[in-house]
């Protein structure tokens, strides 16, 4: 995943029709990943334990950028210690969609994170999208045996997900296991947690934007739902990040004043990256 300077939040449908192909388009796919990367080192910890069944009690950054890449950035990149006193590179890629390569990829990581660290590596990819993934997990050859660890967030239980502590984690529960039946009852949950969060309207259409895009790629249907109003309420585009003082609908525009505001009153360039959905990059140039 790599950040684009395109306002990610450009483009959303705000009806939801079905068009599975969409997260791979090029409208879309940045504001996918923008969701993701903030969202997943949130729940970073939450994860590791809950879904990938690693017991970690210390963590701590890495750089990303490895040498000897051909333009290849980790999703997620950490030396962690585990409950057993083991030391390790733990990398951690998210997948929305199948990939042929995916075995090769993961293997030039780890040759480059064994070169550079010469540590142990632990390699996760945690797969997003919808039903169950069929990418190769082994590279099996005559003189190389490679695997990596391919979890898919669709076969988890989504209560594993609605019992955190955090907004973020919770939302997950709609790309785990939970059948079309009860994603009614899941939806309203989610919407009475995210307006009883006392963070003001900015951050409430943060949160009410990236849970649309989570339907999304769920290839939510609204059909599905008996709750009229509770659609209403999900897709209220006064709720939108990009329709947060009115009459200017969504433009890239819009997201550029927010933050300039916000630079103005000396707000970490991560803060205002999170609240306005612009990248790093978009931010630096202003």
């Amino acid at each position: 995943m790599q950040n684009q300077t395109k306002n990610p939040t450009e483009g959303l449908n705000p009806e939801f029709k079905k068009e599975p192909d969409k997260f791979n388009s090029a409208e879309q796919g940045p504001m996918f990943d923008k969701v993701m990367r903030e969202n997943m080192e949130e729940v970073l910890p939450d994860m590791v334990k809950d879904v990938l069944h690693l017991h970690l009690v210390n963590s701590e950054e890495i750089p990303d950028d490895l040498q000897h890449t051909k333009e290849r950035k980790p999703d997620l990149l950490k030396k962690v210690t585990d409950a057993y006193g083991q030391v390790y590179i733990l990398q951690v890629e998210y997948q929305r969609s199948d990939d042929g390569n995916m075995a090769a990829r993961m293997a030039e990581y780890y040759i480059m994170l064994h070169r550079q660290y010469k540590l142990p590596i632990n390699q996760h990819v945690i797969y997003i999208g919808a039903g169950s993934p069929t990418m190769s997990t082994t590279i099996i050859t005559k003189d190389l045996k490679f695997r990596y660890k391919l979890t898919a967030l669709s076969a988890v239980n989504h209560e594993v997900f609605l019992g955190s502590e955090k907004i973020e984690q919770r939302m997950l529960a709609i790309l785990g296991k939970v059948p079309d039946e009860n994603l009614e009852r899941v939806l309203e949950q989610l919407l009475l947690d995210i307006e009883s969060l006392d963070v003001g309207e900015l951050t409430i259409g943060k949160y009410l934007t990236q849970l649309r895009v989570l339907l999304e790629l769920r290839n939510f249907r609204k059909e599905i739902l008996n709750n009229m109003a509770l659609v209403g309420k999900i897709f209220e585009e006064e709720k939108d990040i990009l329709y947060l003082r009115g009459e200017y609908k969504g433009e890239h525009k819009k997201a550029l004043e927010i933050a300039r505001q916000m630079l103005a009153e000396k707000e970490p360039l991560e803060k205002i990256a999170r609240y306005t959905m612009l990248s790093i990059e978009e931010l630096e140039a202003l």
